[in-house]
Formats: structure tokens, C-alpha cells, sequence
């Protein structure tokens, strides 16, 4: 006798990790200057700073950048709640946390991705 074949596990930290791990692989492919970078998951900062949570923190010297996932899906504001949404708010501030490691404004990431024409 064999058993059914069992669905794979799908929880919300897996969707997180692979939310991230998909904008860094783009963004490292995007910007040379991004690819010795370690992209890294925390669950919550140690400490608040003057703008509140934090979501992220860059580490220039290691060539890190760790996100918050608590406070990424706890704070963020979907405007519809659905895995679509979500998947695009995690990427949103995988880019505005490389855009912070950068110096740049997250809109120049990523200019031929908003291009349809």
C-alpha cells in the first residue's frame, strides 16, 4: 500500500524567503555592485529608531542587508489581501532596502521593469 503523495509544505516564512530571494537574485543580476552583497532574513530588529520599526538594515562594511520579516508583514499595507499583493510588498522593500545599500532612489533599480511598451 501506498500512501497519497503529500503537498508540499507552504508556510508564510517560506513565501517570504522565496518573495526576497527572488527580488535579490533580480537586483544582483541588475547591479553589479549588489552581487557580493548577502541578502539576509531577521525576524525583528534589536531596536527602534527615529522613524519608528525598522524593516531593514544595511551593513555596508560586511556587505549585508538584513530584512525584518515581522515588521515587513505586520506593517505593510496591502490594499487587497492576497498572496499577489503580498508577494509585491516584500519585493517593494527588498528594493527601497537596496536602494538604501545604494544610495539611490528604489525607482532607478529597476527601470526596464515597468516598462509594457
Amino acid at each position: 500500500m501506498v500512501r497519497p503523495p503529500l503537498p508540499p509544505i507552504d508556510t508564510r516564512i517560506e513565501r517570504f524567503d522565496v518573495a526576497v530571494g527572488g527580488a535579490a537574485e533580480y537586483l544582483r543580476g541588475a547591479w553589479p555592485e549588489l552581487r557580493e552583497v548577502s541578502f539576509e532574513i531577521g525576524s525583528l530588529p534589536r531596536e527602534t529608531d527615529a522613524d519608528g520599526i525598522p524593516r531593514w538594515k544595511v551593513d555596508r562594511t560586511a556587505r549585508r542587508i538584513i530584512l525584518f520579516r515581522v515588521p515587513i508583514e505586520r506593517l505593510g499595507r496591502l490594499h487587497r489581501v492576497d498572496e499577489a499583493q503580498r508577494r509585491m510588498m516584500i519585493e517593494g522593500e527588498v528594493f527601497r532596502a537596496a536602494a538604501d545599500y545604494l544610495d539611490r532612489d528604489p525607482w532607478d533599480l529597476g527601470p526596464d521593469r515597468f516598462r509594457f511598451f
